[in-house]
């Protein structure tokens, strides 16, 4: 089953397009007023714990761990954060950094259905009545 909060990859899309992608929605549903403050804390929080001296698992004992946990803080702050966030909100976000135009497909107009063509000419200027 697909994760319901999944940015649709392009074909074309390198890890660090997604990865960028990704940082950009984030910060996106950070700063949007309809998400939960609460819930904005989980990306700071990593990004805090990262940067902190503190390690769950010290990174002198264990060297690749240590700098393990860190991306899994990270990976878990923010995944969930994007998870818990409302979905209208979250495709919203996705469709405008994606780009996409959302609507309804109609067949375009038979040669009889149109109407006379009038050319006319584009003026910056608005007529008073």
């Amino acid at each position: 089953m697909a994760n319901k909060h999944t940015i649709i990859n392009n074909q074309n899309s390198g890890f660090f397009q997604d990865l960028v992608l990704r940082i950009k929605l984030i910060l996106r549903l950070i700063g949007d007023r309809r998400v939960n403050f609460l819930l904005k804390l989980l990306p700071i929080a990593a990004a805090i714990y990262v940067i902190s001296p503190v390690d769950l698992i010290p990174g002198a004992v264990f060297p690749v761990i240590g700098a393990l946990d860190d991306a899994v803080v990270i990976w878990l702050g923010t995944t969930l954060f994007v998870t818990l966030c409302p979905d209208d909100v979250v495709q919203e976000h996705t469709n405008v950094l994606q780009k996409v135009v959302t609507g309804t497909w109609r067949d375009a107009p038979q040669q009889d259905e149109v109407g006379e063509i009038i050319d006319t000419e584009a003026s910056d200027e608005l007529e008073e009545e």
